[in-house]
């Protein structure tokens, strides 16, 4: 079956958070994370079935659903899981924020990071430590003596956030990677909460993703694991995510941190999710390869564009775009509002990165406001475009 990506929807004037930013404005959208395709055939066709039915009560996940996700897991990374594992939630975030409740102490992650990791431990009232990635000529890489050095400063450290594959810098960890954070957390008697949510969006054929919990069985007592199908099959407003977790007491824990903050799974979240495991497959191929023909567009033409470069993108369609050197050379704080000037809405780096207390707004700007992300998720067309007035907005304002 043939899939065209290449194909313009219409998302003006409907309820795209994405599009709507931009409502009134000749402003290309490539910020938030969800893509301008159309979900697959297989999905709508099971949506359409379940709303057949007109009832919409308060749902729970069904046999055959719990068996597409194991059955998913066995075949992609050959991680066999119990059902009881399985900790249904609304969303991948809000399983960060029952983490952070959940394990009692200082919560540790790396920069610069998807943002609500900045955010739930301070919502959850914890202590958050972090640790900046390094730029390194083959990629971020993670910072394992400063790592072991935070956490020694801070023995009341409990827990480790985990971005995996990490966003916004698009990396796969490594098994030795992941080995050395596995080793760290036997060390200082930590849980890692891994957010593989974009785990079925690995671009480079030559990686393959592994689950923290697989590393070892110590890996496995230590985890809590964050995936939903939203990301890799675009039906992250169906609300359906999950947490996988070993450990019977660690689960009992996460699980009582639930209650009175986590309502139920949305029931075509649940069926739209049956349906991408089970019959999405064809179409998550085809989405794959395009993807990688755009991410190969972006590293091709982004530095081209003076004063830009960026990292090979290994996972996700999200590309952490490198301005350090046009901020420096034109005098910005931000070059998210520059691109926005130019016709183009992009994610700005300062969002990923911790603010200080007591900083302002200007303070994180100077700390991050020189990286912005790029979401090449759309038809090839539009994103052309959007290159392209890129380019001719550091020309026009050269």
């Amino acid at each position: 079956m043939k899939f065209d990506f290449d194909r313009p929807i219409d998302f003006r004037n409907g309820d795209s958070v994405k599009w709507n930013r931009y409502a009134d404005r000749d402003v290309l959208p490539l910020w938030v994370a969800d893509m301008d395709f159309a979900a697959p055939p297989a999905v709508v066709e099971a949506l359409q079935h379940r709303v057949a039915r007109a009832t919409f009560g308060y749902a729970e996940p069904w046999p055959s659903l719990v068996e597409a996700v194991q059955q998913h897991l066995a075949h992609k990374y050959s991680w066999d899981i119990e059902p009881d594992w399985l900790v249904w939630l609304p969303g991948l975030v809000s399983g960060l924020n029952v983490a952070c409740r959940a394990v009692n102490g200082s919560v540790l992650t790396a920069t610069p990071v998807y943002p609500p990791f900045l955010s739930a431990p301070e919502f959850s009232r914890r202590t958050l430590i972090d640790v900046p990635l390094l730029i390194a000529n083959e990629g971020w890489e993670w910072d394992f003596p400063a790592t072991a050095a935070a956490l020694a400063l801070r023995p009341d450290t409990r827990l480790l956030l985990l971005c995996h594959p990490h966003n916004p810098v698009g990396r796969v960890w490594r098994d030795e990677e992941l080995q050395e954070i596995a080793t760290l957390a036997e060390r200082y008697d930590l849980i890692v909460c891994s957010d593989e949510i974009h785990c079925d969006l690995v671009l480079d054929h030559t990686l393959r993703h592994r689950p923290f919990a697989k590393i070892s069985p110590e890996s496995a007592r230590r985890s809590i694991t964050l995936m939903a199908p939203s990301k890799t099959f675009n039906i992250a407003g169906l609300g359906c995510a999950f947490a996988i977790i070993p450990d019977n007491t660690l689960r009992r824990t996460f699980r009582d941190a639930m209650q009175g903050m986590v309502p139920h799974v949305n029931a075509l979240g649940l069926a739209a999710c049956e349906a991408a495991y089970r019959d999405g497959g064809a179409w998550h191929a085809a989405v794959l390869d395009y993807l990688r023909d755009n991410r190969d567009l972006v590293e091709a033409e982004i530095p081209r564009i003076p004063g830009l470069s960026m990292r090979h993108v290994e996972a996700t369609y999200l590309a952490w775009v490198d301005a350090r050197q046009l901020c420096t050379t034109r005098g910005l704080h931000n070059s998210q509002h520059f691109f926005e000037q130019g016709g183009v809405g992009l994610s700005s780096g300062s969002d990923f990165f911790r603010r200080q207390p007591g900083h302002d707004r200007e303070a994180a700007d100077n700390q991050g406001g020189s990286f912005v992300r790029l979401n090449f998720a759309c038809p090839r067309e539009m994103l052309h475009l959007a290159l392209e007035r890129m380019h001719k907005a550091v020309q026009m304002r050269g």
